[in-house]
């Protein structure tokens, strides 16, 4: 009975080890110059030099906004992010976009996610009152699920509060 115990146990590890796929997203014809998602699905970034790449959008342009700790109002640089963003989307209508929302580590998963989703449509609203249509962009939120930094200090926590831009090909207008 002990070595049945363990064969169930390490079946259900090798299950969920398998329901991890990083690409998922990938296969969706997502871009993502910040690899967040491992492979694109294919699609080439091009270069950062070339205006009409995702590779520009995310390094020149910036995919990626901070806010202040608990909350989802929009700063004057945020904003100054998003105005290039909305020209660079409106200029490329061949992309849509997803809008991830995210926390710092501290506080609850629920109270996290939550503020994630303020935070991502935050982002939304905005570039649609810059002219992006709503039907090219959809949010996410993952709250404190996906760190870009770990530790236990304000320099890690300030880099999680954040929304970040990811354009994917094949929209529709």
């Amino acid at each position: 009975m002990h070595l049945a115990t363990k064969a169930a146990f390490g079946l259900a590890m090798i299950a969920l080890a398998a329901c991890n796929n990083p690409s998922k997203n990938g296969a969706n014809g997502v871009v993502d110059p910040g690899g967040a998602y491992g492979d694109a699905g294919g699609v080439s970034q091009g270069s950062i030099n070339d205006p009409n790449s995702p590779a520009y959008f995310s390094g020149k342009v910036g995919d990626t906004v901070r806010f202040v700790v608990d909350q989802s109002t929009l700063t004057d640089e945020a904003r100054a992010t998003l105005s290039g963003q909305a020209q660079w989307l409106n200029s490329h209508g061949n992309y849509a976009a997803i809008i991830e929302g995210h926390a710092d580590e501290q506080g609850t998963r629920e109270y996290n996610l939550a503020l994630g989703a303020r935070r991502a449509s935050s982002v939304q609203q905005y570039l649609i009152s810059q002219g992006v249509p709503a039907t090219r962009l959809r949010t996410v939120s993952y709250g404190k699920e996906r760190p870009i930094a770990t530790c236990a200090s304000e320099s890690c926590f300030s880099q999680n509060r954040r929304a970040v831009t990811v354009i994917s090909v094949g929209a529709g207008s």
